[in-house]
């Protein structure tokens, strides 16, 4: 009965990170949807950033976002400070004076980015609108290739590729850009499928006509596109829309930010669990089970398994084999915490102590959730 627990709990523990992505990949090839692009498609675009105190930023990423490879007569862009106290608003508003496609909005008092959102698109005119943070620097043709799957009428929204960059080349940064590779290549087939279940809020696209409106505390990168979804559009990924983002640095910084996403995940998929439903839709449902729900609770099942495998060490070889598995993983984790030299440089080490993160930073917020925390504000991320 132990024994039996114990490979369920395994295999339900390890399924989202091993099993969904090889199903996903094979029944990718298998249904492969094809998107029709088209690089001569250029709509109009709003770019829309909502921002905090991100004066150090702010100029930079607006700058980047005017200097696109795409007709300046059709892009536009809105900066959302939601109260920013540090200077923001005269840099926005010095930048706006310089070109007329620039424009400053202020959410007084101060309520969050998805609220911020909601005001901005009472006065977005784009028929596409580019969601970018206020410290996120695109390719060059970065807009261009999101829009250019717009001229796929089944399209409703678009998610770029995130490149992050670690340039301290710090413990938290290293597995952080592990994990975006991997999230990367399951978005690759899960588009062949049909649509994607999680994007990149800095550089993501929608059609003006299916944005709906958030409550504050939901989470626009999760809430969004699966509204999308709901109303029969395609959520998509394309690699070919790049944007660059300097890494956390801090392992307190990480575990705070990776905390904040779980909780408002979890919130996000309590508020759309009709998707869960196969009979209405289908192959996303399975997806959205296996990639957001399990994958957010797989450290339960792992916790349990480990508890479970050290009751089994008299009945064989594989469960022994299983505790120092355990072991060298719990030593991995603690050397990455501790240590500075080569032992912290070696990619398992990075790798384990970033898995360890996320599934630490899981387990807090379904405490969280379960309590009914909800969260709407927090600081600027850092790099």
């Amino acid at each position: 009965m132990v024994a039996t627990l114990f490979w369920v709990l395994l295999i339900v523990g390890i399924y989202p990170y091993l099993i969904y992505p090889l199903l996903a990949r094979i029944i990718g090839r298998l249904r492969s949807r094809t998107v029709r692009q088209r690089d001569d498609f250029l709509p109009t675009v709003t770019v829309i950033t909502a921002a905090f105190n991100e004066a150090g930023h702010i100029e930079g990423t607006v700058r980047n976002k005017l200097t696109q490879d795409y007709p300046a007569d059709k892009l536009d862009m809105m900066v959302v400070s939601d109260a920013s106290d540090d200077g923001t608003d005269e840099i926005v508003s010095k930048l706006a004076r310089e070109d007329v496609r620039v424009r400053l909005v202020r959410q007084e008092p101060r309520q969050g980015k998805t609220s911020g959102l909601n005001l901005a698109m009472r006065h977005a005119s784009g028929e596409i609108i580019v969601f970018a943070d206020a410290n996120s620097i695109y390719r060059p043709d970065a807009v261009r290739m999101l829009l250019r799957n717009f001229a796929d009428p089944a399209v409703g929204y678009v998610t770029g590729r995130m490149l992050y960059v670690n340039p301290d080349n710090s413990l938290v940064g290293d597995g952080c850009t592990a994990y975006m590779r991997l999230e990367n290549r399951l978005r690759v087939a899960e588009t062949r499928i049909g649509s994607v279940v999680g994007v990149d809020g800095g550089i993501d696209a929608v059609r003006r006509a299916l944005y709906r409106p958030m409550r504050a505390d939901q989470l626009p990168d999760f809430v969004l596109p699966l509204s999308v979804v709901q109303q029969g559009a395609r959520v998509i990924y394309e690699a070919g829309a790049v944007l660059t983002e300097e890494t956390l640095t801090s392992e307190v910084a990480e575990h705070r930010m990776r905390v904040r996403v779980a909780l408002r995940a979890f919130w996000a998929l309590w508020d759309m669990r009709a998707l869960l439903n196969p009979f209405r839709y289908g192959l996303f449902s399975w997806q959205l089970l296996s990639h957001k729900v399990l994958r957010y609770l797989s450290f339960a099942p792992l916790a349990l398994a480990a508890l479970f495998n050290w009751f089994l060490l008299p009945q064989g070889m594989v469960y022994q084999v299983g505790a120092v598995a355990q072991c060298i993983f719990a030593l991995l984790v603690l050397s990455a915490s501790r240590s500075t030299g080569p032992l912290a440089a070696w990619g398992p080490v990075r790798y384990c102590h970033y898995f360890f993160l996320l599934n630490w930073a899981s387990s807090v917020a379904l405490s969280r959730f379960l309590q009914g925390d909800r969260q709407v504000v927090w600081q600027p991320r850092v790099g």
